[in-house]
């Protein structure tokens, strides 16, 4: 496993990706198609343009297997943070063999510092996925806040956030 700097060329492919994230994500947060029948995501351009987001694919044997998109802007901005889980995502036939953890550890490594992550807690593989993760990364050393005031899914259900170091 690998992390490979997403390059503007590949723009196009990381696009085709978030696609099949936001789909499999509106089980969750309820959020309709545009009328092109795509979800979208407003700020993909930005990460060929701004010097605070990284994206990352995720490569297994030279195979895509899924990204990591970091930003520095904050979940919640009552708290220091220097980096955001914004996006993360595997495809199905590489989940449960330590892909996941492992790419979200290099992720980690490579942006050293105070994380914030905000997941719906509707999303139990999610949520059992990130409480496992970050644990093992900071050895138990994190704090979850539970349905974290002004964090709102589009369904309305409040984030749970996760505060750690790297």
């Amino acid at each position: 496993m690998e992390l490979v700097r997403v390059r503007k060329e590949d723009r196009e492919i990381l696009a085709n990706l978030l696609e099949k994230h936001l789909y499999e994500f509106s089980q969750w947060d309820l959020k309709e198609v545009n009328p092109l029948g795509l979800y979208g995501y407003q700020y993909l351009d930005y990460y060929f343009t701004e010097e605070n987001r990284w994206a990352y694919f995720i490569m297994v044997e030279e195979n895509l297997a899924g990204f990591v998109m970091v930003i520095t802007l904050p979940e919640v901005h009552d708290r220091e943070t220097d980096f955001q889980m914004a996006e993360f995502f595997l495809l199905h036939k590489y989940r449960r063999k330590g892909i996941g953890y492992e790419a979200f550890r290099r992720a980690a490594d490579m942006h050293r510092g105070k994380w914030q992550l905000k997941l719906h807690p509707g999303n139990i593989p999610s949520v059992h996925f990130w409480e496992k993760s970050i644990s093992r990364l900071t050895e138990g050393d994190y704090e979850l806040v539970k349905a974290y005031p002004g964090t709102d899914y589009e369904d309305g259900t409040p984030g749970d956030v996760y505060f750690f170091e790297s």
